[in-house]
C-alpha cells in the first residue's frame, strides 16, 4: 500500500497518563508542564473505574497548568455517562481551556469496569450502535441551536446544549479495533484511534495478531470506505503499547514478541510498538507514515522522557 494521502500529515505526539504514582495537585500540574515543555502535542487520560484520576477534573487541572498543550480523554466510555452530560462537560472543558480540548468517545471494552461497578455490558454490536447515537446527540448539543433527537437508546427534546464550545466543530476522536467501530469512526470522527481488537476485554497476547502492519492496512481500508470524501481530513492515531529506546533492537524484539503473540519481525513492524535507537525509531515512524498515513502517536508516561529526542528529530519531518 502506498501513501494514504498525497501530502503526508505532520507528526503529533501525545502522552497518555491516568494513574501517575504518588500524585498530588502540584505533581500533576508539573507533569502537564513537562509534557508541554518536551514538545508533546497533547496529554490524554483514559476513562476507567479503577485507581486512575477522574478524566474531567484531571484534564481541567492540566489545561490550567499549561498554555498550548491540547487535552483529551482516550476515550470517554459511552456507557458511564449520558451524552447530554458529556456534551456539557466537553463544552465547558473547551471554554475553560481556551479551545484546547479534544473529545474522545468509545463504546467501552474493559470487562472489569463493568463487572465491578455492576454496569450491564451489552454485546459489542449494541454498545457500538449506542455510541453512534450518542455521537449524534453530542454533536447536536454542541452545535448551534437546540437539539432534538429520537433514537433507540436516547431521546432529546429541544435541549439547548448550552454553553457551546469555542471550537466549531469540536474535534471528535473515536477509536477501536473492529470493523463496526472503525466504520462508525470513519463516518463521524476527526481523529481515529487505531487499536488491536481486545476479544477478552483485557490487553493480552490474544490482541497481537490484530496489531500487525497488515491488520492495520485492513482497518484503514474500512475507515476509508466509511469516510468517503472526508478521509483525507481524518487524523489517524495509534497507541504505542510497547515503547523502548535500546541499542539492541533485534534482541528486544525477540524478547517482547511473545507478549504480543506475534513474531519478532511482525513486532518491529507493528504500529503499536516501537523499539530501537532514536534514529531507528524515527525511521520506523517515517516508514509507517508513508505506508499507513499514521502520524499521530500516543505514548505511555513511562516513555515520555526517553522519546523526547524522537519528537525533536521529527519536528520538521
Amino acid at each position: 500500500m502506498g501513501p494514504v494521502t498525497a501530502s503526508l500529515p505532520p507528526f503529533r505526539f501525545g502522552v497518555q497518563c491516568s494513574s501517575p504514582p504518588d500524585i498530588t495537585a502540584t505533581r500533576w500540574r508539573e507533569l502537564a508542564q513537562k509534557v508541554e515543555d518536551l514538545g508533546y502535542h497533547r496529554l490524554t487520560v483514559s476513562d476507567h473505574l479503577d485507581d486512575q484520576l477522574s478524566p474531567v477534573a484531571a484534564l481541567m487541572a492540566a489545561a490550567d497548568a499549561t498554555t498550548d498543550l491540547r487535552i483529551g480523554a482516550l476515550l470517554f466510555c459511552n456507557d458511564y455517562r449520558h451524552p447530554a452530560v458529556l456534551a456539557k462537560e466537553a463544552a465547558t472543558l473547551d471554554i475553560l481551556s481556551d479551545g484546547r480540548f479534544e473529545l474522545g468517545m468509545g463504546a467501552g471494552w474493559m470487562t472489569s469496569d463493568y463487572l465491578a461497578a455492576g454496569i450491564p455490558m451489552d454485546k459489542p454490536s449494541v454498545r457500538i450502535a449506542r455510541l453512534e447515537e450518542a455521537i449524534a446527540v453530542v454533536r447536536g448539543l454542541l452545535s448551534e441551536g437546540p437539539c432534538t433527537f429520537a433514537g433507540e437508546f436516547y431521546e432529546i427534546d429541544g435541549l439547548s446544549g448550552s454553553p457551546k464550545p469555542l471550537q466549531q466543530p469540536l474535534p471528535l476522536m473515536v477509536g477501536g479495533g473492529g470493523r463496526k467501530i472503525l466504520e462508525v469512526a470513519g463516518r463521524h470522527a476527526d481523529i481515529i484511534g487505531l487499536n488491536p481488537k481486545l476479544p477478552n476485554g483485557v490487553i493480552d497476547a490474544s490482541a497481537g495478531p490484530d496489531a500487525t502492519a497488515a491488520a492495520t492496512d485492513r482497518k484503514i481500508g474500512w475507515i476509508r470506505d466509511a469516510a468517503g470524501d472526508r478521509f483525507d481530513q481524518i487524523e489517524l492515531h495509534t497507541r504505542i503499547h510497547i515503547a523502548i529506546v535500546s541499542d539492541d533492537r533485534q534482541g528486544m524484539a525477540e524478547a517482547l514478541a511473545p507478549a504480543l503473540g506475534i513474531s519478532p519481525a511482525d513486532a518491529l513492524e507493528s504500529p503499536h510498538a516501537l523499539c530501537g535507537s532514536i534514529d531507528e525509531i524515527a525511521d520506523d515512524l517515517l516508514a509507517r507514515r508513508e505506508r499507513h498515513g499514521i502520524a499521530s502517536i500516543g505514548l505511555s508516561l513511562d516513555a515520555m522522557e526517553s522519546f523526547a529526542p524522537v519528537i525533536a528529530r521529527l519536528a520538521d519531518a
